[in-house]
């Protein structure tokens, strides 16, 4: 059954790898049909993967395959809860280290161009303390960050 609402990720040429790459690293993700174009398209041919629908930590998606005229950016990204430094430092190393990288407070691209934030739960924790001073100092600890450590966060929010 088709979603009533899926997010469509335009790729050129490698959404299967994608997919396959999303279902392999995030929990709660898998990769289900592949359809094949039925003709030949302006970026690919007959028989091409044309589009593959796919879960990313149980959100739908599908990429299609419709070639370089359009590419992923910033405005654009999965934000992704993680639970403690172990799991935050396996899905950014993961996401940077397929080829992807890193940016700043706790951001990275994948090797397609998809952003990814990856947040862990103590982060939102510190920066919405209801100490207004310790919300600050989270803040500012996580403007100097690319993968976010814990433990300086939570070092920063006592002061």
């Amino acid at each position: 059954m088709i979603a009533r609402n899926t997010i469509c990720l335009w790729y050129d040429g490698t959404a299967l790898e994608a997919a396959q790459f999303y279902a392999r690293t995030f929990p709660d993700s898998a990769v289900g049909a592949v359809h094949r174009a039925p003709a030949d398209y302006p970026s690919g041919k007959q028989g091409d993967v044309l589009t593959v629908e796919f879960t990313v930590i149980g959100i739908p998606c599908l990429g299609l395959n419709g070639g370089p005229a359009f590419q992923h950016n910033e405005a654009f990204s999965f934000q992704v809860a993680t639970d403690d430094q172990a799991e935050t430092d396996r899905l950014w190393n993961a996401v940077v280290g397929n080829g992807g990288q890193e940016s700043a407070c706790g951001w990275c691209k994948d090797k397609w161009g998809l952003s990814w934030q990856i947040t862990p739960r103590a982060l939102i924790a510190a920066i919405t303390d209801p100490d207004p001073a310790a919300a600050r100092r989270a803040f500012e600890a996580m403007m100097e960050m690319g993968k976010i450590d814990i433990a300086a966060i939570e070092a920063a929010r006592r002061g």
